[in-house]
């Protein structure tokens, strides 16, 4: 395999990718692609191009997506007002049809994309091979599910196949119910139920911020906790981090939370010694 055919001119060094490549070719990355900066086409392609090559170098990858802004727009075109509580849109009947349909939407997307550069990809949402069984989150929040059982062994054999499941946010309940489910609570349940080596969530923050407001490279789990005991992490990020917790506590070996806006994060993050944001351990 000729690394450098593969790798982007502005990627990491070639040097330290062969090293990493041994690291991660019989591991699991289990990759979030959300957040609101990922509307921005320049920004999906980068991300596309990534998941293509890290597919071409032989790491097996699952990608789970959210889809928030474009739910929102899709809202907002039919006038329909959201109301969230605890960060959590609100879900009745109509706007689970809508959710429904734009992640599932995005979903194909993604497929499509990573197939014309030549990587084979699978949908998996609530209409196609669904895999994620959830429990109501709670009664006045409609809609919204916990993931209750990951159908892991799907998930394998389609791996193992060299084909990338490309995961909806999305789950069923009882009789079929379709439920909503926060992005970075499904990509943790999944990278839980397959005890990946990576769990990564992109965004459109740095990462992990002191008081000074600098990137923090890599924490752990107390340290995390006493950050937001003192408030430096605060709001938004907090469901984020409880995601990454729970992921380091429950088999994940580490969590990185990367800038999504930077060219070939992804890359930076598993093939370079520096990586390109947080890295959480327990």
């Amino acid at each position: 395999m000729d690394i450098k055919k593969i790798l982007p001119e502005n990627g990491p060094p070639i040097k330290e990718v062969s090293k990493y490549i041994e690291k991660y070719k019989s591991e699991l990355i289990v990759i979030k692609y959300g957040g609101n900066v990922f509307i921005d086409r320049d920004i999906f392609n980068n991300f596309i191009t990534d998941i293509n090559i890290l597919s071409q170098l032989g790491i097996s990858i699952v990608v789970v997506h959210g889809g928030g802004p474009r739910i929102k727009r899709e809202l907002e075109k039919s006038k329909i007002q959201s109301k969230f509580i605890r960060g959590l849109r609100v879900t009745d009947e109509k706007i689970i049809d809508i959710v429904e349909s734009v992640l599932i939407e995005f979903n194909i997307d993604i497929v499509n994309s990573l197939s014309q550069k030549g990587s084979e990809a699978i949908s998996i949402h609530t209409k196609n091979n669904n895999i994620i069984e959830v429990i109501p989150e709670a009664e006045e929040l409609g809609f919204v599910g916990i993931p209750n059982k990951i159908d892991s062994s799907f998930l394998i054999k389609t791996i193992k196949k060299k084909i990338i499941p490309i995961i909806s946010p999305l789950g069923l309940g009882k009789d079929n119910q379709t439920y909503n489910i926060n992005g970075d609570t499904a990509a943790g349940a999944v990278a839980k139920s397959l005890k990946s080596r990576r769990l990564l969530l992109m965004t459109n923050v740095e990462g992990v911020l002191n008081k000074e407001k600098k990137l923090i490279e890599e924490i752990s789990s107390p340290e995390i906790l006493e950050m937001i005991k003192n408030e430096t992490i605060t709001e938004g990020m907090i469901p984020k981090i409880n995601t990454c917790l729970d992921a380091v506590n429950n088999g994940v070996t580490a969590v990185g939370i990367i800038d999504g806006r930077k060219k070939h994060s992804i890359l930076f993050e598993i093939f370079s010694d520096k990586g390109s944001g947080t890295l959480i351990r327990k």
